[in-house]
């Protein structure tokens, strides 16, 4: 988790918004603190007051992003209707994944890998790692109330989330000439909600 040295939450989102908009426009590479504090409209030492480095930075400009989808904004103390909750996250979830800003930075990651190995690292905690842990969490609470028979959290919420991308994300991200229809994505999340409660029902 990346820490908040900011005691003004404004100037922190002004940083955080300026960095998401330089980095999936020009790169990791390309982008500097010296950028950033100027697309902020706030001075270097501003910059590196509220965030200790770059590194630093591009993780939190990725939590922020993800925070924005409220993709876990479910109350864990009803969990009465799993597919409700389920089929919630993972309309949440692809809408997350198919926005320009998440698609550009999914690219820079593969794309500068090689020059910078650091910054795949960087975006695996910040994104894939860090959501995944809260749809384990999620996992785990059904387990617990014997909604679902989940013993294995994270595996559950890994074949969750990768069954959630299926077509419709793999369309976006190659920008065919042919993408599908809401419709079509509506009923490709709810079969796959179905499927994966089957899957998981609890026995006896």
């Amino acid at each position: 988790m990346v820490r908040n040295r900011s005691k003004n939450p404004e100037k922190r989102k002004q940083i955080l918004d300026a960095a998401t908009r330089l980095f999936t426009d020009q790169g990791y590479a390309a982008t500097s603190m010296d950028h950033i504090a100027k697309k902020a409209d706030v001075s270097k030492q501003t910059v590196y007051s509220h965030f200790g480095n770059k590194d630093e930075l591009f993780m939190a400009a990725i939590e922020q992003k993800c925070d924005s989808y409220h993709m876990l904004d479910i109350s864990m103390d009803d969990l009465s209707d799993p597919k409700g909750i389920l089929l919630t996250l993972a309309q949440r979830f692809l809408t997350m994944l198919i926005s320009k800003e998440a698609l550009a930075v999914h690219k820079i990651c593969a794309f500068e890998s090689k020059s910078y190995p650091n910054i795949a690292e960087l975006f695996f905690k910040a994104g894939p790692e860090r959501l995944s842990g809260k749809v384990a969490q999620l996992m785990s609470k059904f387990n617990e109330q014997k909604i679902l028979k989940i013993d294995n959290p994270k595996f559950a919420a890994w074949q969750f989330l990768n069954m959630v991308k299926g077509e419709n994300f793999v369309r976006v991200e190659f920008n065919t000439d042919k993408q599908l229809t809401e419709e079509e994505v509506e009923q490709y999340l709810e079969a796959s909600v179905d499927l994966f409660l089957r899957g998981y029902a609890w026995q006896g």
